[in-house]
């Protein structure tokens, strides 16, 4: 039988205290993922838009790092250097482990990069969310002793090149490959009507490896978290199988990618929906039947009214809706109980 969150944190918070002093004890950790997201999203309360490359991509690095070195944990700030139209340019990815009873690792990982800011994106949702969650897990979890190693990382420069992300796994030598048990990736994990998880796509030339005969599709950690999300009120699901994509399994376009081609198993967890037959298809770009996110929405086709003149098709990464006020007018209580459940799940 598998301890729920709370058996796992209450005796913790119980210990030694009495009716008077419950009001000092700390936030649950489904709060606390909130309050980091306000910190980080909200142009209003904390860094706001951290577009790739900018000042406030560097200031949200830092944050991440001052949050984590408060916890004790020793952080290891990666820079990196990439190329991009043909200038080079500079990130830097936070790195912190939580050494457990084995060396062998799980890595948790994030982007807190964000785009769409030109149209008042925030990157609330990609990928604060993701951040959010993560540093609340990171919290909930410091001083613990697990089975695993496990390591949270969160990567930079993801939106214009999955650059941070390349550059760790690139950092790896063969033995800390070789240790690596799984790679879970947390992009976009609030926002979109459904949440879902992936495993890798089963064919290796949809992610380009340099050494396609390391690759993996293994579906073994979406399956196992798929499982463990059945106990929970928000339970993941599997997309169904469209064109270019079998039930289940995704593309190349995250921090998983780089990952899956050194053989790690990969599970990468995504709010979205899968259900319409958005601009291109039913591909997973269109996140939302809300039709204040369409000009016009058919619930009886799950598409627009007229293909031809859509201009919204239900987006939301990417867009002026990307933010917190924008999604508390939308999607009252879905941010709070979405994150909430992923950070719960992950615990």
């Amino acid at each position: 039988m598998k301890k729920t969150l709370l058996a796992l944190v209450l005796p913790a918070l119980l210990a030694g205290c009495n009716p008077s002093d419950n009001d000092s004890q700390p936030p649950a950790p489904a709060a606390q993922a909130h309050e980091f997201l306000v910190q980080l999203s909200s142009g209003a309360e904390g860094i706001g838009a951290r577009p790739t490359g900018t000042e406030a991509e560097t200031r949200a690095a830092a944050w991440i790092q001052d949050h984590l070195a408060g916890w004790g944990y020793e952080v290891q700030n990666q820079p990196f250097t990439y190329t991009r139209g043909g200038t080079d340019r500079t990130s830097q990815n936070i790195v912190a482990e939580l050494k457990g009873q084995s060396d062998r690792v799980i890595l948790i990982g994030a982007h807190y990069d964000s785009t769409g800011e030109k149209k008042g994106s925030e990157g609330a949702t990609d990928n604060g969310a993701g951040v959010a969650a993560l540093l609340a897990v990171a919290e909930a979890l410091k001083g613990e002793t697990l089975p695993y190693t496990v390591r949270f990382a969160f990567f930079g420069a993801e939106e214009n090149g999955l650059n941070g992300s390349k550059a760790y796994a690139a950092s790896l030598d063969t033995d800390a490959v070789a240790k690596l048990l799984a790679m879970v990736n947390y992009d976009t994990i609030a926002g979109g009507d459904i949440v879902y998880v992936h495993s890798a796509h089963s064919d290796v030339a949809e992610y380009n490896c340099a050494d396609p005969s390391r690759y993996s599709f293994d579906p073994k950690v979406r399956d196992r978290l798929l499982a463990i999300s059945q106990q929970t009120a928000t339970p993941f699901a599997i997309h169904p199988s469209y064109s270019g994509y079998p039930e289940g399994e995704t593309g190349s376009w995250s921090d998983h990618a780089p990952f899956a081609c050194l053989g790690v198993p990969i599970a990468y967890v995504e709010a979205t929906n899968f259900t319409i037959n958005g601009e291109d298809g039913y591909d997973g770009y269109s996140q939302s039947t809300n039709p204040a996110l369409w000009d016009c929405y058919d619930d009886a086709t799950k598409s627009a009214c007229d293909r031809d003149s859509e201009t919204q098709w239900g987006k939301i990464w990417h867009t002026e809706h990307d933010r917190l006020d924008k999604m508390a007018e939308l999607f009252p209580g879905r941010i709070e109980q979405q994150l909430g459940a992923n950070t719960d799940l992950m615990i």
